[in-house]
């Protein structure tokens, strides 16, 4: 008989108060085995809060909050969850093999150090003590010590903060690989281009609540509207201001000889351009992630993190 696999995590209208203050305000959300998602929001959203209670590390005020069909600090002590965090946790005198070989210790079902290090890319630093290493590779000290106890579901606060784009690059090659494996990622990035190449789905908070939840093209289909570029060399304030003045036009920039326009109706944006100035080499490109973001975002109340 085939059993099926509990959701890696599920939070039934899950709210979280300090004192007067609701960080979180009736979250429901559930998350199932291999999925990567990306958990997004502005500055003091609720995505602390909430990644907390997933943790163990916070109990919900109301609501109720599972991982892997358990009690999240049993998830916890099992060794089935893990988190890579931004800072702090590592002890600078040590190596880096030392490090792993230490904490590795403190788990009873464990991976091979030699493997882990492997696979956050850190074999040749094996014998560089911690305090000498730069903080993008300290970051992946943590997330292979994050691996240590191959755990069921992976929790990445700003992952690759410090690290450059190759160390980047491969950080995210072995998250998707673990994924094809059935491992679950949950992460919170403020780099967005990350969330919208990487994640599988994208959970965008704000106010404490979600207000938005869908893959990266679902997100972006949520921001009305289009960009239009153009090169147009003698732009000037009186240009400018008849773009300006046109029906659905939101924004105007002007970099060097560009004009950048954000409209709700692009194509008479295009006419205008092409008849009335100047301009050539016309592009009109749908809102980006970031875009989406702003729009979904930039009216709620903010509330601590």
């Amino acid at each position: 008989m085939n059993q099926t696999r509990p959701d890696a995590v599920r939070l039934q209208q899950v709210r979280r108060s300090f004192g007067d203050v609701e960080a979180v305000r009736g979250i429901d959300l559930v998350v199932r085995p291999g999925e990567v998602v990306a958990f997004l929001g502005p500055n003091g959203a609720g995505k602390t809060t909430t990644l907390d209670m997933v943790l163990g590390l916070g109990r919900p005020t109301s609501g109720t909050v599972q991982v892997l069909g358990l009690d999240p600090r049993e998830a916890v002590a099992q060794g089935r969850v893990a988190a890579v965090m931004q800072s702090g946790g590592l002890l600078k005198d040590l190596t880096v093999a030392e490090t792993v070989r230490y904490v590795r210790s403190l788990f009873t079902h464990v991976r091979d150090v030699d493997d882990v290090l492997a696979r956050a890319g850190l074999t040749a630093l094996a014998d560089r003590r911690v305090g000498l290493c730069s903080g993008g590779e300290q970051q992946r000290l943590r997330f292979a010590l994050a691996l240590l106890s191959d755990p069921d579901l992976l929790l990445l606060d700003e992952p690759t903060t410090g690290m450059d784009v190759e160390g980047r690059r491969t950080f995210w090659s072995a998250i998707r690989d673990d994924a094809r494996h059935g491992r679950t990622v949950m992460f919170a990035t403020h780099y967005l281009e990350e969330a919208d190449a990487y994640a599988d789905r994208i959970v965008l908070v704000s106010g404490g609540r979600i207000v938005a939840d869908g893959t990266a093209a679902e997100i972006k289909s949520r921001a009305v509207g289009r960009t239009v570029r153009a090169t147009c060399p003698d732009v000037d304030d009186a240009t400018v201001a008849d773009i300006a003045a046109l029906a659905g036009v939101e924004g105007v920039d002007v970099r060097g000889s560009s004009v950048v326009v954000h409209a709700t109706d692009s194509d008479a944006v295009a006419r205008h351009l092409l008849t009335r100035t100047t301009a050539h080499d016309l592009e009109i490109v749908g809102r980006g992630l970031e875009d989406a973001f702003l729009s979904l975002t930039g009216t709620d109340e903010r509330t601590p993190a």
